[in-house]
């Protein structure tokens, strides 16, 4: 029974490996970003400011349950690098004259902080020099705050707060495009017009102090210097989008595991169930010679434990193994100094012990049965099967079925329990695959939705305060721009009794062309007159439905709270977002017509003169690429996703074959005799293969498309469970993911059939037709 064994065995090593994988994964992210905090004294709460003077930090240092804090100053620039002509934007912040800042301490990589003596030398975070091979002392041309300036690297860091870079504007990381400066305060405040004054706080604070209490007192103090409103670390863009990431492990660690136990458990049901009506006389005669029921039933129960434990073996080796190696590909989209590998030792006991548990209670029934079974019952055969016309064969009556084709038929009309379990072994065997492969789809699915449907624009630009929309004219009578669009975001808190969400509100023209909205069956929306449409995922956050209200509290400019209708849900894959037409935007703002983003499209072969026009101009804070952000998709989310997708899609072919194989084993084992019989009697060797492998052919043309049903249902269950503000992964299952699945439930057929035709050609008849005694 080796074969078989291995077959359940691998199928629990595929439940361990995806739990440890995710576990591995979760706890080595979590212990790394945990201590990162802790050693580099990661803030609690963040205020952005228009400008306050920094005599006011002693009144913030004031506040009961603050610890530390740090008074910077922060602003935007244009960068020129050697060899790189599309437009670099960065974000620059300060460092006191003493070095490391009290809060959000960097990582030094290579080099040293800014000297406060010079102002044109920074330190630049690791993804950027990464991404340009940029070395110390290199030099960079940035404009900032309209002035050109020549600036030296002196340092390569990381910092905490920039674990996942995002540049303005965007929701995905782009290396190349957008990176961190840290300048000296001396040298950035006079650039930035801050000199004395700091428009940007940072601050830890006490953990027995409740964070919402400091953060009250905050936007008191500080609202009279255009505050946008304090808030705590889960807000911070970079640790919210790590926590998503945590979370969908968690889930992962759960989901995919309790699918496969559940399969090896049926296994494990059937197996040992068919094993035992074979040993019949065997349990007889133990217990004649005076074997209790228990001793009997531990017997059984150390082959169940011994799978398990093959499995728990095979799963935890490769488990770990694949959870270092997904750990690696991790580290290149989250800027950790280090990862570190954890796995608690209690987990693995966790583990073991559900295992165990799990494939006892697959073969606690027909051990049960084992134990309690008389010796006289066991001792005779069991009772003939009654032999009548079935339904099936009246119904196929009209068919001229040869007598193998009619062997087939009775065989399974006759045991109809048996007939089902092998149905459902194989429909799960083909939904697990199902289950590993539909992401593709989605995946390329939220592709061509958000960068081909939903944003078509070549380019957009951000500018650092909202301009007329007659400026759009100005621009789209550049050399090389085709088309121009604006639209105008406005950070906002939206509302709904206690519940809350930090987010942009963005203001789209009545008749986009650019950049569109969408439902759930991906048609256009069009904007309302008046109203917000909000991401349905937000929606379902903030528990609003359309025509409720919803309090909007803009956090810039003159910062009025607005009461506003839900007009509608969109549906979209990447990120969240809130929508409104530009004019009532505008009208509710009590403002004219204004833009801060402008779409463009270019002309390719001029594309390079709007990069350099866009970098010269000095209202121009940030530009990004939507082929950019497509790159990045595919480079950081896709690549993570669909590495764990391709593992669990792996995991689920192996538990096919495990599935199939021992089914087709099965059936040999109990139909030895009766196939034996049958070559005796003057059957062929192809003629009883065609009985066997026949049988094992309907079972699968009925459980493939019920394995398709459930593989839907069990996908319903993933996506629902692997939701995030980040993004969303839609259910597509597509024909090409169904015949995939089909496919390798029936390569795992063809091999396993194989198998089994090599041993019934190897079948001893006189051995099988010899009586049991």
């Amino acid at each position: 029974m080796r074969g078989q064994l291995l077959a359940i065995a691998l199928v629990i090593a595929g439940g361990i490996a995806v739990c440890l994988l995710s576990l591995v994964n979760y706890a080595s992210l979590n212990a790394t970003r945990g201590q990162y905090y802790q050693q580099h004294q990661f803030a609690d709460v963040f205020v952005s400011l228009k400008r306050a003077p920094r005599h006011l930090l002693q009144q913030v240092a004031e506040i009961p349950g603050v610890t530390r804090l740090s008074g910077r100053v922060e602003g935007g620039a244009k960068l020129e690098v050697a060899g790189f002509q599309e437009p670099v934007s960065a974000h620059l912040i300060s460092v006191p004259e003493t070095g490391q800042p009290d809060v959000n301490q960097l990582y030094l990589r290579q080099g040293r902080l800014p000297d406060a003596s010079r102002s044109d030398e920074v330190t630049i975070i690791g993804s950027f020099a990464d991404a340009h091979n940029l070395q110390l002392d290199a030099q960079l041309t940035a404009i900032i705050n309209g002035c050109r300036q020549t600036l030296t690297i002196v340092g390569i860091a990381e910092s905490p707060e920039f674990v996942y870079v995002i540049p303005p504007g965007g929701m995905l990381p782009d290396y190349q495009r957008f990176g961190v400066l840290w300048m000296s305060q001396a040298g950035l405040a006079p650039a930035m017009d801050m000199e004395g004054a700091f428009n940007s706080l940072v601050l830890k604070t006490a953990p027995d102090r409740p964070v919402k209490d400091v953060i009250n007192r905050l936007d008191r103090l500080l609202d009279r210097y255009g505050s946008t409103g304090a808030y705590a670390r889960a807000d911070q863009f970079s640790h919210r989008f790590l926590s998503d990431e945590l979370e969908q492990l968690k889930a992962m660690a759960l989901i995919f595991p309790a699918i496969f136990m559940g399969v090896a458990m049926f296994l494990l049901n059937v197996v040992v169930g068919r094993l035992i009506s074979t040993q019949r006389e065997v349990i007889a005669i133990l217990k004649a010679f005076g074997y209790s029921n228990r001793q009997i039933g531990w017997h059984y129960s150390q082959l169940v434990i011994a799978i398990a434990l093959a499995g728990l073996l095979i799963g935890t080796v490769a488990g770990l193994w694949l959870g270092r190696m997904l750990g690696g590909l991790y580290m290149e989209f989250y800027r950790f100094p280090e990862l570190l590998f954890r796995i608690s030792p209690m987990w693995i006991l966790i583990l073991a012990a559900a295992s165990l548990a799990a494939a006892w209670l697959g073969g606690w029934r027909s051990i049960r049965n084992a134990a309690a079974l008389p010796p006289a019952e066991a001792m005779q055969p069991e009772g003939p099967a009654k032999f009548r016309i079935t339904l099936p064969e009246r119904l196929l009556s009209w068919v001229r079925l040869r007598q193998p084709s009619r062997m087939i038929v009775r065989q399974l009309a006759r045991r109809p329990a048996r007939t089902a379990l092998s149905v459902a072994g194989i429909a799960m065997a083909t939904a697990i695959v199902v289950v590993g492969n539909f992401q593709f789809s989605s995946v390329s699915l939220m592709v061509h939705t958000q960068f081909a449907r939903v944003q078509k624009q070549d380019l957009t630009v951000t500018l650092t305060d909202p301009v007329n929309q007659t400026a759009l004219y100005g621009m789209a009578r550049q050399p090389g721009v085709l088309y121009t669009e604006g639209r105008r975001q406005v950070a906002v808190e939206l509302v709904n009794g206690h519940r809350s969400w930090r987010t942009a509100l963005t203001g789209l023209p009545e008749q986009a062309e650019l950049q569109f909205v969408v439902d759930r069956q991906l048609n256009n929306v069009a904007m309302p007159p008046a109203g917000l449409l909000l991401t349905d995922y937000l929606a379902q956050a903030l528990e609003v439905t359309p025509g409720d209200q919803l309090v909007v509290r803009v956090l810039e400019g003159k910062r009025p709270t607005l009461t506003i209708p839900v007009a509608g849900t969109t549906s979209e894959f990447l990120g969240v977002g809130a929508y409104m037409n530009l004019a009532a935007m505008n009208r509710a703002l009590g403002e004219g017509p204004l833009v801060n983003q402008v779409l463009l499209n270019l002309e390719g072969d001029l594309a390079d003169t709007v990069y350099r026009d866009l970098r010269d101009t000095p209202k121009v804070v940030g530009t990004n690429l939507r082929q950019a952000m497509l790159d990045s998709f595919f480079e950081t989310l896709a690549r993570t996703f669909l590495t764990y997708t391709f593992v669990i899609s792996l995991l689920g072919g192996i538990i096919a074959f495990g599935v199939i194989y021992n089914t087709a084993r099965i059936s040999l084992a109990e139909r030895g005799r009766d196939l034996a019989s049958l070559r005796v009697l003057g059957y062929s060797h192809n003629e009883v293969s065609h009985i066997l492998l026949g049988e094992l052919a309907i079972l699968l043309i009925i459980g493939i498309p019920l394995g398709w049903a459930i593989g839907l249902g069990l996908g319903q269950l993933v996506v629902t469970a692997l939701q995030t503000e980040l993004y969303r992964v839609p259910l597509i299952i597509t024909p090409r993911t169904l015949a995939l699945a089909a496919n390798v439930v029936i390569a795992s057929a063809l091999l396993s059939g194989f198998i089994t035709w090599l041993r019934l050609r190897k079948l001893d008849l006189v051995a099988v037709l010899k009586t049991r005694e």
